[in-house]
């Protein structure tokens, strides 16, 4: 199996940049804005973004992590894997909540994703910010934001390296 890398620890953070600058500019700045993570891969982006937003409009935006694992249409013919409970310290009915994963593909973490928010309360909008789009989509669902569009076999797989996950920052391909 060969692994290519397609980005690198500053594309990834200029990739990240851009998207906190372009969640911000949509919604007018950050004052309704909270950021919940795809676990296990989308939180540290998610906690990225989050920094970052803080830093650029001066208010803090809430985080939180999100376990999708009972909402996925495939839960009893996936491996079982070690994935903490959700963390969502705060409500998120009537804001803006930016969903954040690492990697969009079938669609089906993120409408898992979705229908789990919808059981915490009902948001006044949810965005989707991925680092990587592959393409593959087998439901009718899109990024609002996304850092990189990769186009990919449905044989390759695209895992992203996070330092908070004692990897390097990168995304790479194994085809």
């Amino acid at each position: 199996m060969s692994v290519t890398r397609v980005m690198d620890e500053e594309e990834i953070r200029r990739a990240l940049i851009r998207i906190a600058h372009e969640i911000i500019e949509r919604n007018k700045g950050a004052q309704n804005l909270v950021v919940i993570g795809v676990q296990s891969r989308g939180v540290p982006m998610a906690k990225r973004l989050a920094k970052l937003i803080s830093e650029i409009e001066g208010v803090e935006v809430p985080m939180g992590s999100l376990n999708v694992a009972l909402y996925r249409d495939d839960f009893a013919t996936r491996s079982a894997r070690t994935i903490s409970a959700s963390d969502i310290p705060f409500d998120v009915t009537n804001k803006t909540v930016i969903l954040v994963d690492e990697v969009l593909f079938t669609g089906r973490t993120t409408r898992a994703a979705l229908d789990a928010i919808m059981d915490l309360g009902r948001p006044a909008v949810i965005q989707l910010a991925v680092l990587v789009d592959r393409g593959h989509r087998e439901l009718p669902i899109r990024a609002d934001y996304v850092g990189k569009n990769l186009p990919t076999s449905k044989k390759e797989r695209v895992d992203v390296h996070w330092v908070e996950t004692k990897g390097e920052d990168a995304v790479m391909i194994a085809k």
